[in-house]
């Protein structure tokens, strides 16, 4: 599903990532793990094509996104990925299911089919009373789970998680860990997700662990 191979990352003088090699197969959740500093959330947001590395290649299902720009790599990144963040990022002026609605709106698709499926999707996840609410009107973990919605609405081929449960209490961080759980097994749904939360780690097919810029592949080595 994902191949990066020989990532480097710097900002001026600070080297962030040092070679990063990494693989994720389809239908897995891996972790990553790793101090504050590290470059978990950099090598994340080269993964997603958010950034962009200052070497090294990254394949997602055999297409080299680091080669890709302008439209080609915008539509590829609106078709291919879906992106949860710690900060669901639902605009406020729209509607739950118009937040879900968007990036596949945005691809060009019918508002009739869009609407339908989104409305499936919420529904799936607990928030099919939610439709017509604004973010404002959900509560931290509805609005997660409507952020998830939309992240699944393009039938991505990967999510990326950031955070995802950084902002949430404990009950909506548990129910949100299962959540990923239940994607994976019934619509075989690929995460890479960046934590610091130990629990949801443990839970991933994987954890992988990054330090000083460096990614040591080993299953399970801090558990």
């Amino acid at each position: 599903m994902l191949k990066a191979q020989g990532i480097i990352k710097s900002y001026g003088k600070l080297n962030v990532l040092k070679g990063i090699d990494l693989e994720i197969k389809a239908n897995e959740i891996v972790s990553i793990m790793g101090a504050s500093g590290a470059g978990k959330s950099t090598l994340l947001q080269i993964l997603g094509t958010l950034d962009l590395p200052n070497g090294g290649q990254v394949w997602i299902d055999n297409t080299e996104i680091t080669s890709l720009s302008g439209d080609d790599l915008a539509k590829f990144r609106n078709e291919k990925i879906g992106f949860v963040f710690q900060f669901h990022n639902l605009l406020p002026e729209f509607t739950a299911l118009e937040n879900v609605c968007m990036p596949a709106l945005i691809a060009g698709k019918q508002m009739s089919e869009v609407e339908e499926k989104g409305k499936k999707l919420m529904t799936l996840l607990n928030v099919g009373d939610r439709f017509e609410h604004k973010p404002t009107e959900l509560s931290g973990g509805e609005q997660q789970r409507c952020a998830i919605a939309r992240a699944l609405i393009n039938d991505p081929l990967i999510i990326f998680a950031d955070e995802p449960s950084g902002n949430l209490d404990s009950n909506n961080a548990e129910g949100l860990h299962n959540l990923f759980l239940e994607l994976r097994d019934t619509m075989n749904q690929t995460f890479v997700i960046v934590t610091h939360n130990h629990e949801l780690a443990k839970m991933a097919d994987r954890q992988l662990w990054i330090s000083d810029g460096k990614m040591d592949l080993s299953d399970d080595i801090h558990s």
